[in-house]
């Protein structure tokens, strides 16, 4: 993916901006390179309602929590944990494919940062 294309996935700030209207929520720091998330999920019955986030991150991050804010609604918690379990194995469901094209091979160093999203979500759905 070029990196026009990925600028223009992080500048969708639709679910920027934290609420306070959570059922879950967590933040996570990339150990390797700084990146921060804050995240909180708005659940109804056993499905994501809304993912809200905010990022002190790259682009690349904040790429990733974009498009994952949008794919994760109205998914169950059972299904979102399985599809991050299949990514973490660089497996991407059909669905999730966009993250794969995040992650090539000019910027493999990031794959921490477009994780980070996920790890975010996984720690928030632990509690």
């Amino acid at each position: 993916m070029k990196i026009n294309e990925i600028i223009k996935i992080a500048s969708n700030t639709n679910n920027v901006g934290l609420t306070n209207n959570y059922t879950f929520k967590a933040s996570k720091k990339n150990s390797l390179c700084g990146d921060t998330i804050k995240i909180e999920l708005l659940v109804k019955k056993t499905k994501i309602h809304t993912m809200k986030y905010e990022t002190e991150s790259c682009i690349y991050c904040e790429a990733s929590a974009s498009l994952l804010s949008k794919k994760i609604k109205n998914l169950s918690i059972k299904d979102i944990k399985k599809k991050i379990n299949t990514l973490r194995k660089n497996q991407f469901p059909y669905n999730f494919k966009e993250f794969k094209s995040l992650i090539g091979q000019n910027n493999s160093s990031r794959t921490n940062c477009v994780f980070l999203p996920f790890e975010a979500v996984l720690k928030a759905l632990r509690k």
